[in-house]
């Protein structure tokens, strides 16, 4: 009795064993198919962000959309193209304020989501021609040379400093980084070639060695006054827009009531004929 009470015992124990590993595979197979679903929508996300024209374009396309519905459904008194348009900027509006609620609460998460960025972006130079010359502009406007300091540029295929890599511009870094630009006749874009293989006392003298998002760090609290006055402008703006939405959804209402109760039930020969400003005063007709 005793051997086959062990039996079933270890039979018992077995079994669990075997259902509890199934339950892990399970959960494992869902994290592994979770993960693969998020990939491509940060990927999305980064390819946004890091190629500029992209940004631009699609950017530039839903402000067309935006606004194509508020003026289509202004001269038109359509109250449905009114109150779409009055919904999807006031979500625009409350997603900039949330972003910078978020952005204030987690400065070292965006910081480092940023970081993430531009790294990305330098080792997607000379890859994108219009991605190369924003980094160009970036690292002359703000006298900066990579994201945290210059060495940064030996993550890019081709200025990577490997005895490997048989590129000219090894362990070289891109000519924006450059400190005499400015009082350069012809631009040398070869006056970066070598800076990796110097100390940052050496390289002072060639090169920018303060990386990017410092100085970009820097320049906003410096300029905290110009950052707040173009923030708060694009946010009234947006509340204006808004409030005189509302304000002609509300006269158009106003004034089609205004129709039926002179008309007497008497349905008018051309619907929406007419355009009513968002001020305008009916009462003395």
């Amino acid at each position: 009795m005793s051997g086959a009470g062990r039996h079933t015992s270890s039979y018992k124990q077995q079994t669990c064993d075997s259902r509890t590993d199934q339950r892990h595979e399970r959960i494992q197979r869902r994290q592994v198919l979770a993960v693969h679903l998020l990939l491509p929508a940060v990927d999305v996300v980064d390819t946004l962000t890091v190629d500029p024209a992209l940004l631009l374009i699609i950017t530039g396309s839903v402000m067309f959309l935006i606004t194509f519905l508020g003026c289509f459904g202004a001269l038109r008194n359509a109250t449905c193209l009114l109150k779409l348009f009055l919904g999807i900027v006031t979500v625009v509006l409350v997603l900039q304020i949330a972003a910078g609620v978020v952005g204030y609460v987690f400065t070292d998460m965006v910081m480092e989501r940023t970081e993430k960025l531009m790294m990305k972006a330098i080792v997607r130079y000379r890859e994108d021609q219009d991605l190369e010359n924003a980094i160009d502009f970036i690292q002359k406007k703000f006298q900066c040379c990579g994201v945290e300091t210059y060495r940064d540029w030996s993550q890019n295929v081709y200025f990577q400093c490997a005895d490997t890599n048989p590129s000219v511009e090894a362990c070289g870094v891109p000519f924006s980084c450059c400190t005499g630009l400015q009082n350069q006749t012809v631009l040398n874009t070869m006056c970066g070639y070598g800076a990796q293989t110097q100390d940052e006392a050496s390289a002072a003298q060639l090169v920018f060695t303060v990386g990017c998002l410092e100085r970009i760090v820097w320049w906003a609290k410096n300029n905290l006054l110009l950052v707040a006055g173009l923030t708060a402008g694009l946010l009234l703006l947006e509340i204006c827009m808004v409030s005189l939405a509302a304000a002609q959804i509300s006269w158009i209402n106003k004034v089609r009531r205004h129709e039926q109760e002179n008309s007497a039930g008497v349905r008018p020969e051309r619907k929406d004929s007419y355009w009513y400003p968002a001020f305008a005063d009916f009462d003395d007709e």
